[in-house]
């Protein structure tokens, strides 16, 4: 069984984002990790002892950010990334929020609408990867 819960093993959560980000997608390591992640939530699924996944989320007045969403390639396709984000977005409220975005990478911008998020603005580059930002009310 997956726990989703908030984590202060920030270096497992790295060490995930290097993995997927990096490695797999090849995003840039130098900014990988940055200011952000100090000020932020941090959500990590655990499969026993097994790190599966990690999402953090960043808090500025009334608007939660998502973001770093990522899952390890053998747990894709199997509903995990919907818990996470699902998770993330109750950690948004408890906190108070009542909004929540994420930039979405293009591919995945079907599997948010199915998560209630809605596309806004312009469509963007990260690293060279086009991004749409989107949102959810809460």
């Amino acid at each position: 069984m997956i726990l989703i819960a908030p984590t202060e093993d920030t270096e497992t959560c790295f060490a995930l984002r290097r993995e997927v980000f990096v490695a797999e997608q090849g995003y840039s390591a130098e900014g990988e990790v940055d200011a952000l992640d100090a000020k932020s939530h941090h959500l990590l699924a655990m499969d026993d002892s097994t790190p599966v996944g990690t999402a953090r989320v960043y808090i500025e007045g009334t608007t939660a950010k998502i973001g770093r969403v990522c899952i390890v390639s053998a747990r894709r396709g199997g509903g995990l990334g919907a818990d996470l984000i699902n998770a993330a977005v109750a950690l948004a409220a408890d906190q108070g929020a009542e909004r929540v975005v994420l930039g979405a990478q293009a591919q995945a911008v079907g599997f948010y609408g199915k998560l209630g998020f809605k596309p806004y603005g312009d469509i963007y580059k990260d690293e060279g990867e086009p991004h749409q930002m989107m949102e959810r009310l809460l």
